[in-house]
């Protein structure tokens, strides 16, 4: 049976990891993987994971199954994290959530919620989008296709031409809507063109599938969600999925949550039933060890208020380098790309980089970074911002 299965090509991002590593040059840069990076290069685990943890560890009892829907106390606060425990969808029980292996997980199980309606809708997808979004979706059976958002050029929106698109779209499609921080751009909307957003959503009947995965990394844990619950208390439906990888600084444990809001709170459970069968045939339940850090520290106010803070430095390095790398390019005459990066937001930009020249940096230069020029921000080594600047320059 076996023996007709031929090696698949590695995983691009991957495979630039182990190049790396591989790479015997003193000066050496890593832009690829999307992970926070201390100034050592390191992707600490953050002091208020680590005593929460602890916590879970000396009080935990038994290693009994939780269920489909995974760690109940989980869901409940982290709706309240991305929504506010006032919001609309809230009080009116219209909004439920399910614990899911990770934001790819939850991603998932909205894809599959979402052919098993029957309805077989089309899901529009940024262009460019996360490079995972691709196979989490369509290998549910669902058809994507993509709709104008990164202007290369400036580094910008391309929201006149996404409006246009949106307002042509059929009644019943889904649009993916990255929260914030938008993956691999670092191009997020305002909140004015988020409300022009959900009114056309509105008027043509779509239904919003918002992926957020680094809420607090980009203008803050409120401000980040502001997207989010403008779409949830503006359409009838909605899924999103939620990450705590970056975060929480919990990749490994796989930690998301999947909430799914419709017009009822009957309907509302109705669908989750659903998706709890759907997780029962995929994985069975989420694993819990990730869920209950996440509910720990979100129960402990002393550990909120340590999570936030650390978060809060994260978001605050992460912007120190972004501007850092950008006055080093104006300084190279690169002043439009050097506006652009200034302006983005997240643990990403995109550089106008054609491959070749993504190829010549890292062969050249031992930068490594995704071919269709993406970088991760906390990758940026602070002594090297000069030479990463000229480096890149070099090639635009």
């Amino acid at each position: 049976m076996f023996e007709n299965l031929q090696a698949l090509p590695e995983d691009p991002i991957l495979g630039l990891l182990a190049a790396f590593r591989a790479d015997t040059a003193t000066r050496k840069i890593d832009l690829g993987v999307g992970v926070y990076k201390d100034e050592r290069g390191n992707t600490p685990v953050l002091k208020a994971v680590r005593a929460a943890e602890q916590a879970v560890l000396a009080d935990q009892q038994t290693k009994t199954y939780l269920g489909p829907a995974g760690n109940e106390q989980f869901n409940a606060l982290m709706t309240e994290l991305v929504l506010g425990s006032k919001h609309t969808a809230v009080t009116s029980r219209r909004v439920r959530a399910m614990q899911a292996p990770g934001g790819c997980g939850a991603l998932r199980l909205g894809a599959e919620l979402l052919v098993t309606t029957g309805a077989k809708p089309t899901v529009h997808v940024s262009d460019p989008t996360w490079s995972n979004h691709g196979p989490l979706l369509s290998n549910a059976g669902l058809v994507l296709e993509k709709y104008p958002y990164f202007d290369a050029r400036t580094g910008t929106v391309r929201f006149d031409a996404m409006l246009e698109r949106l307002n042509a779209l059929p009644a019943g499609d889904v649009v993916l809507l990255h929260g914030c921080c938008h993956n691999p751009t670092g191009a997020d909307l305002s909140l004015d063109q988020w409300r022009k957003v959900a009114d056309v959503l509105v008027q043509r009947r779509l239904v919003p599938y918002v992926d957020i995965a680094y809420q607090g990394l980009g203008e803050g844990i409120e401000a980040d969600a502001e997207g989010a619950r403008l779409i949830a208390a503006t359409v009838p439906e909605a899924l999103i999925a939620v990450s705590c990888s970056k975060n929480f600084g919990l990749y490994r444990e796989r930690v998301g949550l999947l909430m799914v809001l419709t017009q009822s709170e009957a309907q509302t459970n109705a669908s989750v039933s659903h998706v709890r069968k759907i997780a029962r045939g995929i994985y069975s339940m989420p694993p819990d060890h990730g869920a209950a850090i996440v509910a720990r520290i979100l129960s402990d106010t002393k550990l909120t208020e340590d999570w936030r803070a650390e978060l809060n430095a994260m978001r605050e390095r992460m912007m120190k380098l972004r501007n850092a790398f950008s006055a080093a390019l104006a300084r190279t005459g690169k002043a439009e790309v050097a506006a652009a990066i200034a302006n983005q937001r997240g643990m990403f930009s995109m550089l106008p980089l054609k491959p070749e020249a993504a190829d010549t940096l890292r062969e050249k230069h031992h930068i490594y970074m995704t071919r269709d020029g993406r970088i991760n921000i906390a990758g940026i080594d602070q002594d090297l911002v000069d030479f990463l600047a000229e480096s890149v320059a070099s090639v635009l």
